[in-house]
């Protein structure tokens, strides 16, 4: 069996605890690695090497420029090493290869993108309403950044976070989570090969309470950058506030996916299929609650129950397989509880229900896709982040009845409009309360589009020019040009 170190300071190190914790294979059940259970201690040897390599040394000397090559490099090793990075995510989270593989040959193009925009940050020149000075603004880095990542997507994720902030100057120190945490030990071996300074990226892995809690509350971290539940993050949004630290969140969502009786029928099942068993409904952006108008509600239910009734569940590494394992049994336990509180509360199970029990599934944890009907917008199926392949199918008469269900949750991450009317289109696009709202499609993504939550879904944007800035902060400088002279004791 694998064991990993933690990755310090360019080196690899044991923990300081002497323990390593067990990393389960969620299709097979059973430990495939071992990863370092870390301490507060190791957290403050992590953070005071970033912040030593931010303040001295090579990387603070570097210009913009020579950041983006470093970037580079990283990127073409990312790019030769993506199956096998994909392949340990699949060990450790039960993710289809498929996908895993096609994240990790996506993710250098975050790396390239900011590679590029580093040194594209400019300040301006001020027209200033006092004459005889001279007066402009700089973005310089945050600091040291704690980079808190999920299970469900890790290097994907992880990308999202650190390709601006190494392109800004700062330094890093990953908490991923512990339950995936080998392929980013793994991926922590590149920055030595590309060149980086020790110190700029570290990864130190372990549980919340000892790691996590740690590293927002080190008073040498300036940022914290989480993804994650709505629940953690908040409580981690409000120690960061404790100290005054910049803070920014990923959180869960209840995305609404909506279907108009006049959209293409086909195009709209495969993209409700899309928006939650596609990743076996693992992901924040899962379209978890599907708004159906009344008039074509029952054909299309129909429609899409046969046609993820033929959904093939099995080993992820195969690609013939379209559902994969839950990736931790704590989340596999929460999500046939889910099911149960939906059928308290009324709702029909016309799909799966049930763990499933097909030979292919062997011991993973595999729940069959599943859906619901009979649902209404109040139970808690409706309103409560589920994390798994669940569907919960809601009708709707007309545009404002499906804003009024589409909004009425306490998420704002994404949701989808399904229609063939370029106006209602924008209508809808205008009043969803969404961070990202797509037309006829799902799930879609780019290191070029802003991404992030309105209301509980979370706090700042990741990807595209703006997400560069959550990095930075602004600094102005006043220069007297010497033409003015005037009373000290009295404000300019």
């Amino acid at each position: 069996m694998k064991r990993y170190s933690l990755q310090i300071a360019g080196l690899a190190q044991p923990p300081a605890s002497g323990q390593w914790i067990a990393s389960l294979n969620p299709y097979t059940g059973e430990a495939w690695a071992e990863i370092p259970d870390g301490s507060a201690a190791d957290v403050d040897a992590a953070v005071q090497a970033a912040h030593q390599a931010f303040s001295s040394g090579a990387w603070p000397q570097l210009s913009a420029t020579e950041r983006g090559a470093l970037l580079r490099k990283l990127a073409t090793l990312i790019e030769r090493d993506a199956e096998k990075l994909a392949r340990t995510e699949v060990m450790d989270n039960g993710k289809l290869f498929a996908e895993m593989r096609g994240q990790l040959q996506y993710i250098p193009q975050w790396f390239h993108y900011y590679a590029g925009l580093a040194d594209k940050v400019q300040g301006a020149t001020l027209p200033l309403d006092k004459k005889g000075y001279f007066a402009f603004t700089r973005h310089e880095p945050l600091g040291v950044v704690a980079a808190i990542t999920p299970w469900n997507s890790p290097l994907f994720l992880l990308a999202w976070k650190i390709a601006p902030a190494l392109a800004a100057g700062c330094t890093v120190v990953v908490k991923p989570s512990e339950f995936t945490s080998a392929s980013t030990l793994e991926f922590a071996e590149l920055f030595n090969e590309a060149g980086f300074p020790p110190g700029v990226f570290n990864v130190v892995t372990g549980y919340g309470a000892q790691v996590g809690s740690a590293l927002v509350a080190h008073p040498l971290v300036a940022k914290v950058s989480f993804t994650g539940s709505d629940v953690t993050g908040r409580a981690i949004n409000q120690a960061a506030a404790g100290q005054l630290k910049h803070a920014s969140m990923e959180l869960g969502g209840k995305s609404p996916n909506i279907v108009f009786a006049d959209a293409d029928l086909e195009q709209a099942m495969y993209g409700a299929i899309s928006g939650i068993f596609a990743a076996t409904g693992q992901t924040c952006i899962a379209g978890s609650r599907l708004l159906v108008q009344r008039s074509i509600h029952d054909a299309f239910v129909e429609r899409l129950v046969a046609f993820a009734a033929t959904a093939r569940m099995g080993d992820p590494m195969s690609l013939e397989t379209q559902v994969g394992p839950v990736t931790t049994l704590p989340q596999y336990e929460k999500v046939l509880s889910y099911i149960a509180i939906a059928k308290a509360e009324g709702a029909r199970v016309v799909l799966g229900g049930a763990k499933a029990s097909r030979a292919e599934c062997g011991k993973g944890w595999f729940i069959e896709p599943t859906i619901l009907t009979g649902v209404h917008n109040g139970m808690r199926i409706a309103q409560e982040e589920v994390f798994g392949p669940v569907l919960s199918v809601i009708p709707f008469d007309d545009e404002a009845d499906a804003l009024r269900i589409a909004n009425d949750v306490r998420f704002g991450l994404a949701a989808a409009v399904w229609t063939s009317d370029i106006g209602r289109a924008l209508r809808m696009s205008e009043r969803l309360q969404a961070g990202t709202v797509w037309i006829n499609t799902y799930r879609a993504v780019s290191f070029m589009a802003p991404f992030g939550g309105y209301k509980d879904s979370g706090l700042g944007r990741e990807n595209g020019q703006s997400a560069i800035y959550e990095y930075l902060q602004t600094k102005s400088v006043w220069i007297n040009s010497g033409a003015t002279t005037s009373n000290p004791f009295v404000l300019r």
